[in-house]
């Protein structure tokens, strides 16, 4: 049987772990917070008012197709592809171009 200062090291320890977990996943959020607030500064300087709305809108119905045109777009800003600011125009036909390539991996034969 274990003495009464063995379950209170044991304890201890325990909450010592809690404690560790939960400050490692704090700044894991922060860190996660402060990339997404990095990304949406990008954003707000390529995308016109209109574009930005649009995105907003996709990421509301559909997270991960709006993230994969924020990073594809955050991507052609990096390496000086773009010319100027997105309009919704041209955030409209990336859209068909995305969708037209996840149609055809959909595509199956039966």
């Amino acid at each position: 049987m274990m003495s009464e200062d063995e379950l209170e090291e044991i304890r201890r320890r325990k909450l010592a772990a809690i404690r560790e977990q939960a400050l490692r996943e704090q700044v894991q959020e922060h860190q996660r917070a402060e990339l997404e607030a990095q990304k949406e500064a990008i954003l707000r300087q390529i995308l016109t008012p209109e574009a930005r709305a649009r995105l907003m809108n996709i990421k509301m119905v559909k997270p991960e197709l709006a993230e994969q045109i924020e990073l594809q777009l955050i991507q052609l800003a990096g390496s000086g592809r773009l010319r100027g600011r997105v309009t919704d125009e041209q955030l409209k036909s990336l859209l068909l171009q995305i969708q037209g390539r996840e149609r055809e991996r959909k595509i199956s034969f039966r």
